[in-house]
Protein backbone atom coordinates (compact mmCIF):
# COMPACT_ATOMS: atom_id res chain seq x y z
CA UNK A 1 0.00 0.00 0.00
CA UNK A 2 0.87 3.45 -1.17
CA UNK A 3 0.21 6.79 0.83
CA UNK A 4 1.30 10.34 0.13
CA UNK A 5 -0.23 13.55 1.06
CA UNK A 6 -0.32 16.55 -1.03
CA UNK A 7 -0.59 20.43 1.09
CA UNK A 8 -3.47 22.36 0.73
CA UNK A 9 -3.28 26.48 1.69
CA UNK A 10 -5.05 29.09 2.94
CA UNK A 11 -4.72 32.94 1.66
CA UNK A 12 -2.06 33.52 3.99
CA UNK A 13 0.53 30.67 3.21
CA UNK A 14 -0.58 28.66 6.35
CA UNK A 15 -1.54 24.72 5.86
CA UNK A 16 -5.12 24.32 6.13
CA UNK A 17 -5.06 20.54 4.94
CA UNK A 18 -3.13 17.45 3.03
CA UNK A 19 -5.37 15.76 0.01
CA UNK A 20 -4.26 11.99 0.89
CA UNK A 21 -3.54 10.19 -2.44
CA UNK A 22 -2.98 6.28 -1.78
CA UNK A 23 -2.99 2.91 -4.08
CA UNK A 24 -3.63 -0.74 -2.96
CA UNK A 25 0.05 -1.40 -4.86
CA UNK A 26 2.80 -0.34 -6.66
CA UNK A 27 2.02 -0.69 -10.23
CA UNK A 28 -1.43 0.29 -9.84
CA UNK A 29 -2.43 3.04 -12.22
CA UNK A 30 -5.94 3.59 -9.65
CA UNK A 31 -6.69 0.74 -7.62
CA UNK A 32 -4.92 -2.13 -9.54
CA UNK A 33 -6.21 -5.79 -8.71
CA UNK A 34 -8.86 -4.23 -5.53
CA UNK A 35 -11.78 -3.09 -5.45
CA UNK A 36 -11.78 0.78 -4.74
CA UNK A 37 -14.05 0.03 -1.65
CA UNK A 38 -11.34 -2.26 -0.19
CA UNK A 39 -8.75 -0.03 -1.26
CA UNK A 40 -9.77 2.81 0.21
CA UNK A 41 -10.75 0.74 3.19
CA UNK A 42 -7.25 -0.51 3.21
CA UNK A 43 -5.96 3.24 3.64
CA UNK A 44 -8.77 4.24 6.16
CA UNK A 45 -8.50 1.28 8.33
CA UNK A 46 -4.45 1.84 8.50
CA UNK A 47 -4.72 5.83 9.43
CA UNK A 48 -7.33 4.67 12.23
CA UNK A 49 -5.16 2.00 13.65
CA UNK A 50 -2.12 4.07 13.71
CA UNK A 51 -3.69 7.67 14.09
CA UNK A 52 -4.62 10.47 11.69
CA UNK A 53 -2.86 12.68 13.30
CA UNK A 54 0.12 11.48 12.31
CA UNK A 55 -0.35 12.16 8.72
CA UNK A 56 -2.10 15.31 8.78
CA UNK A 57 -1.03 16.47 12.21
CA UNK A 58 -4.03 19.13 13.50
CA UNK A 59 -4.80 19.66 9.84
CA UNK A 60 -7.80 18.57 7.65
CA UNK A 61 -7.38 15.31 5.82
CA UNK A 62 -8.88 15.44 1.90
CA UNK A 63 -9.78 11.61 0.77
CA UNK A 64 -11.36 10.86 -2.33
CA UNK A 65 -14.48 8.51 -2.26
CA UNK A 66 -16.08 7.24 -5.44
CA UNK A 67 -20.02 6.10 -5.23
CA UNK A 68 -19.53 2.52 -3.09
CA UNK A 69 -17.04 4.32 -0.15
CA UNK A 70 -19.52 6.74 0.53
CA UNK A 71 -22.31 4.63 0.55
CA UNK A 72 -20.54 2.34 2.90
CA UNK A 73 -20.03 2.92 6.58
CA UNK A 74 -15.96 2.89 6.82
CA UNK A 75 -15.86 6.58 6.51
CA UNK A 76 -17.42 7.13 10.05
CA UNK A 77 -13.96 5.65 11.47
CA UNK A 78 -12.50 8.93 11.25
CA UNK A 79 -13.75 12.08 13.33
CA UNK A 80 -15.49 14.36 11.79
CA UNK A 81 -13.96 17.56 12.05
CA UNK A 82 -10.53 15.97 10.32
CA UNK A 83 -11.99 14.30 7.18
CA UNK A 84 -13.41 16.24 4.10
CA UNK A 85 -14.96 13.69 1.96
CA UNK A 86 -14.22 14.42 -1.50
CA UNK A 87 -16.89 13.22 -4.12
CA UNK A 88 -15.32 12.40 -6.83
CA UNK A 89 -16.51 13.81 -10.12
CA UNK A 90 -17.76 10.37 -11.88
CA UNK A 91 -20.00 9.67 -8.85
CA UNK A 92 -23.35 8.77 -10.32
CA UNK A 93 -25.63 10.80 -8.58
CA UNK A 94 -28.90 9.73 -7.12
CA UNK A 95 -31.55 9.71 -4.33
CA UNK A 96 -29.32 6.97 -2.38
CA UNK A 97 -26.12 9.24 -2.81
CA UNK A 98 -28.09 12.20 -1.92
CA UNK A 99 -29.70 10.89 1.63
CA UNK A 100 -26.59 9.55 2.04
CA UNK A 101 -24.64 12.94 1.79
CA UNK A 102 -27.61 14.56 3.83
CA UNK A 103 -26.33 11.99 6.45
CA UNK A 104 -23.08 12.34 6.41
CA UNK A 105 -23.20 16.23 7.43
CA UNK A 106 -25.68 15.96 9.91
CA UNK A 107 -22.77 13.61 11.48
CA UNK A 108 -20.62 16.74 11.37
CA UNK A 109 -18.48 15.74 7.68
CA UNK A 110 -17.96 18.72 5.34
CA UNK A 111 -18.44 17.82 1.56
CA UNK A 112 -15.90 18.76 -1.48
CA UNK A 113 -16.84 18.61 -4.80
CA UNK A 114 -13.54 17.24 -6.72
CA UNK A 115 -12.55 18.75 -9.99
CA UNK A 116 -15.80 20.21 -10.50
CA UNK A 117 -16.58 21.09 -14.21
CA UNK A 118 -20.51 20.22 -13.97
CA UNK A 119 -23.13 23.11 -14.39
CA UNK A 120 -23.14 24.77 -10.80
CA UNK A 121 -26.66 25.96 -11.07
CA UNK A 122 -28.12 22.27 -11.59
CA UNK A 123 -25.86 19.77 -10.26
CA UNK A 124 -27.76 18.55 -7.21
CA UNK A 125 -24.86 18.12 -5.05
CA UNK A 126 -23.72 22.16 -5.21
CA UNK A 127 -26.24 22.88 -2.53
CA UNK A 128 -24.71 20.39 0.41
CA UNK A 129 -21.47 21.33 -0.87
CA UNK A 130 -19.27 23.01 1.64
CA UNK A 131 -15.81 23.25 -0.48
CA UNK A 132 -15.96 23.43 -3.98
CA UNK A 133 -12.40 22.16 -6.05
CA UNK A 134 -11.21 23.76 -9.66
CA UNK A 135 -8.53 21.70 -11.55
CA UNK A 136 -7.66 24.94 -13.21
CA UNK A 137 -6.13 22.56 -15.93
CA UNK A 138 -9.21 21.51 -16.64
CA UNK A 139 -11.51 24.65 -15.78
CA UNK A 140 -9.05 27.41 -16.68
CA UNK A 141 -10.08 30.33 -13.95
CA UNK A 142 -11.19 32.53 -16.92
CA UNK A 143 -14.02 30.45 -17.83
CA UNK A 144 -15.14 29.88 -14.05
CA UNK A 145 -15.67 33.55 -12.84
CA UNK A 146 -19.55 33.64 -12.84
CA UNK A 147 -19.54 30.34 -10.96
CA UNK A 148 -16.84 31.85 -9.02
CA UNK A 149 -19.20 34.94 -8.07
CA UNK A 150 -22.27 32.76 -7.30
CA UNK A 151 -20.55 30.23 -5.21
CA UNK A 152 -18.41 33.15 -2.62
CA UNK A 153 -22.68 35.06 -2.66
CA UNK A 154 -23.47 31.20 -1.32
CA UNK A 155 -20.36 31.29 1.12
CA UNK A 156 -18.79 28.71 -0.27
CA UNK A 157 -14.74 27.67 0.39
CA UNK A 158 -13.44 27.71 -3.38
CA UNK A 159 -10.11 25.75 -3.85
CA UNK A 160 -8.04 26.01 -6.67
CA UNK A 161 -6.13 22.86 -7.73
CA UNK A 162 -2.71 22.32 -10.14
CA UNK A 163 -1.75 26.45 -8.97
CA UNK A 164 1.79 25.53 -10.32
CA UNK A 165 3.31 29.39 -10.64
CA UNK A 166 2.78 32.58 -8.41
CA UNK A 167 0.87 33.98 -11.16
CA UNK A 168 -1.99 31.86 -11.14
CA UNK A 169 -1.94 32.03 -6.71
CA UNK A 170 -2.39 35.80 -7.21
CA UNK A 171 -4.58 35.42 -9.59
CA UNK A 172 -6.78 33.11 -7.76
CA UNK A 173 -6.50 35.25 -4.90
CA UNK A 174 -7.66 37.97 -6.49
CA UNK A 175 -11.14 36.13 -7.95
CA UNK A 176 -11.84 34.99 -4.01
CA UNK A 177 -10.27 31.57 -3.67
CA UNK A 178 -10.07 30.47 -0.06
CA UNK A 179 -7.89 27.32 -0.55
CA UNK A 180 -4.78 26.73 -3.05
CA UNK A 181 -3.34 23.13 -3.95
CA UNK A 182 -0.20 22.74 -6.42
CA UNK A 183 3.71 22.98 -6.31
CA UNK A 184 3.75 26.70 -6.75
CA UNK A 185 5.15 27.06 -2.87
CA UNK A 186 8.17 24.88 -4.03
CA UNK A 187 9.54 27.10 -6.87
CA UNK A 188 11.79 30.15 -6.73
CA UNK A 189 10.62 33.31 -7.59
CA UNK A 190 13.65 34.38 -9.50
CA UNK A 191 13.10 37.52 -11.38
CA UNK A 192 15.83 39.05 -14.01
CA UNK A 193 17.81 42.51 -12.60
CA UNK A 194 16.43 41.82 -9.12
CA UNK A 195 18.41 41.52 -6.33
CA UNK A 196 18.00 37.70 -4.59
CA UNK A 197 17.58 37.11 -0.95
CA UNK A 198 21.26 37.44 0.71
CA UNK A 199 22.42 34.78 3.31
CA UNK A 200 25.21 34.21 4.87
CA UNK A 201 26.50 30.60 4.80
CA UNK A 202 30.01 31.29 6.00
CA UNK A 203 29.92 29.86 9.32
CA UNK A 204 27.57 26.75 8.49
CA UNK A 205 29.85 26.10 5.81
CA UNK A 206 32.47 26.45 8.13
CA UNK A 207 31.28 23.86 10.54
CA UNK A 208 30.49 21.39 7.42
CA UNK A 209 33.93 21.78 5.95
CA UNK A 210 35.68 21.10 9.74
CA UNK A 211 32.65 17.98 9.79
CA UNK A 212 34.23 16.55 6.56
CA UNK A 213 37.69 16.29 7.22
CA UNK A 214 38.62 13.14 8.47
CA UNK A 215 39.52 13.83 12.31
CA UNK A 216 36.89 16.84 12.73
CA UNK A 217 37.96 18.95 15.53
CA UNK A 218 35.42 19.68 18.30
CA UNK A 219 37.69 22.45 19.66
CA UNK A 220 37.59 23.90 16.11
CA UNK A 221 33.51 23.42 15.96
CA UNK A 222 33.23 25.15 18.90
CA UNK A 223 35.31 28.02 18.32
CA UNK A 224 32.96 28.27 15.26
CA UNK A 225 29.77 28.14 17.15
CA UNK A 226 31.11 30.51 20.12
CA UNK A 227 31.31 33.12 17.67
CA UNK A 228 28.32 33.97 17.36
CA UNK A 229 25.88 34.37 19.94
CA UNK A 230 22.80 33.39 18.38
CA UNK A 231 24.03 30.33 16.41
CA UNK A 232 25.83 28.88 19.93
CA UNK A 233 22.11 29.75 21.97
CA UNK A 234 20.26 27.98 19.13
CA UNK A 235 22.56 25.32 18.96
CA UNK A 236 22.17 25.07 22.96
CA UNK A 237 18.65 25.22 22.64
CA UNK A 238 18.14 22.27 20.05
CA UNK A 239 20.91 19.64 21.74
CA UNK A 240 19.51 20.23 25.15
CA UNK A 241 16.01 19.50 23.58
CA UNK A 242 16.95 16.21 21.52
CA UNK A 243 18.95 15.05 24.68
CA UNK A 244 16.44 15.75 26.93
CA UNK A 245 18.37 16.93 29.41
CA UNK A 246 18.47 20.60 31.38
CA UNK A 247 21.66 21.84 31.45
CA UNK A 248 25.12 21.05 29.92
CA UNK A 249 28.65 22.21 31.13
CA UNK A 250 29.96 23.72 28.13
CA UNK A 251 29.17 23.82 23.65
CA UNK A 252 32.35 20.96 23.14
CA UNK A 253 30.32 18.66 26.31
CA UNK A 254 26.82 19.38 24.60
CA UNK A 255 28.65 18.94 20.97
CA UNK A 256 30.59 15.49 21.60
CA UNK A 257 27.21 14.35 23.64
CA UNK A 258 25.43 14.68 20.27
CA UNK A 259 27.81 13.02 17.88
CA UNK A 260 29.41 14.05 14.17
CA UNK A 261 26.71 13.08 12.54
CA UNK A 262 23.74 14.25 14.01
CA UNK A 263 25.30 17.30 14.72
CA UNK A 264 26.33 17.69 10.88
CA UNK A 265 22.11 17.07 10.34
CA UNK A 266 21.42 19.73 12.63
CA UNK A 267 23.94 22.64 11.30
CA UNK A 268 21.94 22.08 7.88
CA UNK A 269 18.68 22.14 9.44
CA UNK A 270 19.65 25.36 11.59
CA UNK A 271 21.08 27.04 8.11
CA UNK A 272 17.78 26.17 6.35
CA UNK A 273 15.38 27.08 9.56
CA UNK A 274 17.91 30.79 9.32
CA UNK A 275 16.70 31.11 5.24
CA UNK A 276 13.63 30.36 5.65
CA UNK A 277 12.18 32.68 7.54
CA UNK A 278 9.92 34.46 5.17
CA UNK A 279 8.68 31.12 3.42
CA UNK A 280 6.41 29.13 4.34
CA UNK A 281 6.22 26.74 7.17
CA UNK A 282 5.67 24.14 5.09
CA UNK A 283 8.54 24.04 2.75
CA UNK A 284 10.72 23.25 6.07
CA UNK A 285 8.74 20.46 6.77
CA UNK A 286 9.09 19.47 2.97
CA UNK A 287 12.71 19.30 3.41
CA UNK A 288 12.72 17.62 6.45
CA UNK A 289 10.48 14.97 5.34
CA UNK A 290 12.34 14.40 2.20
CA UNK A 291 15.37 14.21 4.03
CA UNK A 292 14.59 11.43 6.75
CA UNK A 293 12.36 9.57 3.97
CA UNK A 294 15.63 9.55 1.74
CA UNK A 295 17.79 8.10 4.47
CA UNK A 296 15.39 5.35 5.16
CA UNK A 297 14.84 4.39 1.55
CA UNK A 298 19.12 4.66 1.35
CA UNK A 299 19.35 2.63 4.31
CA UNK A 300 17.51 -0.33 2.60
CA UNK A 301 18.69 -0.18 -0.41
CA UNK A 302 22.18 -1.15 -2.20
CA UNK A 303 23.20 2.57 -1.42
CA UNK A 304 23.47 1.82 2.24
CA UNK A 305 26.94 3.47 2.57
CA UNK A 306 25.82 6.49 1.39
CA UNK A 307 23.07 7.75 3.41
CA UNK A 308 23.82 10.55 5.23
CA UNK A 309 24.89 12.15 2.10
CA UNK A 310 21.41 11.20 0.36
CA UNK A 311 19.86 12.14 3.80
CA UNK A 312 21.78 15.88 3.01
CA UNK A 313 20.74 16.33 -0.68
CA UNK A 314 17.35 15.72 -0.21
CA UNK A 315 17.73 18.42 3.03
CA UNK A 316 18.59 20.67 0.32
CA UNK A 317 16.27 20.01 -2.62
CA UNK A 318 14.35 23.20 -1.84
CA UNK A 319 17.42 25.34 -1.78
CA UNK A 320 16.80 27.38 -4.77
CA UNK A 321 13.15 28.15 -3.45
CA UNK A 322 14.16 29.03 -0.46
CA UNK A 323 16.82 31.47 -1.32
CA UNK A 324 15.08 32.67 -4.62
CA UNK A 325 17.74 31.50 -6.65
CA UNK A 326 18.86 28.83 -9.70
CA UNK A 327 19.93 25.85 -7.65
CA UNK A 328 23.36 26.06 -8.80
CA UNK A 329 23.97 29.20 -7.63
CA UNK A 330 22.22 28.38 -4.39
CA UNK A 331 24.32 25.73 -3.57
CA UNK A 332 27.92 28.18 -4.60
CA UNK A 333 29.83 27.68 -1.83
CA UNK A 334 29.02 25.01 -0.32
CA UNK A 335 30.94 21.78 0.62
CA UNK A 336 29.06 18.99 -1.04
CA UNK A 337 29.95 16.10 -3.44
CA UNK A 338 29.92 16.29 -7.36
CA UNK A 339 27.08 13.68 -6.97
CA UNK A 340 24.84 15.66 -5.15
CA UNK A 341 25.58 18.62 -6.95
CA UNK A 342 25.13 16.82 -10.72
CA UNK A 343 21.38 15.25 -8.93
CA UNK A 344 20.63 18.81 -7.18
CA UNK A 345 21.04 20.97 -10.48
CA UNK A 346 21.53 18.87 -13.66
CA UNK A 347 18.86 15.90 -12.22
CA UNK A 348 21.59 13.20 -13.64
CA UNK A 349 23.86 10.82 -11.79
CA UNK A 350 24.77 7.60 -9.76
CA UNK A 351 21.92 9.71 -6.78
CA UNK A 352 19.49 10.91 -9.55
CA UNK A 353 17.03 7.97 -8.77
CA UNK A 354 16.56 9.08 -5.07
CA UNK A 355 15.15 12.82 -6.13
CA UNK A 356 13.07 10.82 -8.44
CA UNK A 357 11.90 8.47 -6.12
CA UNK A 358 11.11 11.00 -3.54
CA UNK A 359 9.44 13.45 -5.96
CA UNK A 360 7.33 10.55 -7.85
CA UNK A 361 6.42 9.62 -4.38
CA UNK A 362 4.99 13.33 -3.32
CA UNK A 363 3.10 13.69 -6.21
CA UNK A 364 1.35 10.27 -6.19
CA UNK A 365 2.58 8.77 -9.55
CA UNK A 366 3.09 4.95 -8.38
CA UNK A 367 4.58 3.92 -11.53
CA UNK A 368 7.16 5.82 -11.50
CA UNK A 369 8.12 5.17 -7.70
CA UNK A 370 8.19 1.81 -8.53
CA UNK A 371 10.34 2.32 -11.84
CA UNK A 372 12.92 4.08 -9.46
CA UNK A 373 12.55 1.92 -6.86
CA UNK A 374 14.01 -0.71 -8.78
CA UNK A 375 16.88 0.83 -9.83
CA UNK A 376 18.08 1.72 -6.29
CA UNK A 377 17.07 -2.29 -5.02
CA UNK A 378 14.01 -1.53 -2.17
CA UNK A 379 11.40 -3.21 -1.67
CA UNK A 380 8.16 -0.90 -2.43
CA UNK A 381 6.20 -2.52 0.39
CA UNK A 382 8.38 -0.59 3.31
CA UNK A 383 8.00 2.72 1.91
CA UNK A 384 4.80 3.27 3.78
CA UNK A 385 6.53 2.58 6.72
CA UNK A 386 9.42 5.15 6.38
CA UNK A 387 6.98 7.53 5.09
CA UNK A 388 5.18 7.75 8.16
CA UNK A 389 7.88 7.27 10.11
CA UNK A 390 9.31 10.79 8.08
CA UNK A 391 6.48 13.14 8.90
CA UNK A 392 6.40 12.12 12.69
CA UNK A 393 10.51 12.77 12.80
CA UNK A 394 9.69 15.98 10.81
CA UNK A 395 7.10 17.40 13.39
CA UNK A 396 9.32 16.85 16.61
CA UNK A 397 12.22 18.38 14.67
CA UNK A 398 10.12 21.57 13.97
CA UNK A 399 8.74 21.58 17.91
CA UNK A 400 12.23 21.76 18.46
CA UNK A 401 13.08 24.64 17.49
CA UNK A 402 9.98 26.65 18.31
Amino acid sequence: MFIARQPIFNKAMKIYGYELLFRSDSSAVSFGNASSVSATAAVIGSLFEQGIDQVVGKSKAFVNFDYDFIMSDNIELIKPETLIIEVLETVKVDAALINRIKSLKDKGYQIALDDFEESYGSYPIVPLADIIKYDIMVTPLDTITADIKRALSQKKLLLAEKIETEEEFQKALRMGFHLFQGYFFCKPKIVDGSSPRRFSKVQYSMILSELSKDEPSYDAITEIIESDVNLAYRMMRVISHKKGESAFNSIKYALVRMGLIDLERWISILMLQDISQNKPLELMRLSLVRSRFSEYVADNSIYQNRKEEISMMCLFSTLDVLLDQPMEKALEGMLISKDVFNALVHRKGDLEPFCRLILSYEQGDWPAVHKYAEVIRIDTKILYKGYLESIEWSSKILTSFQ
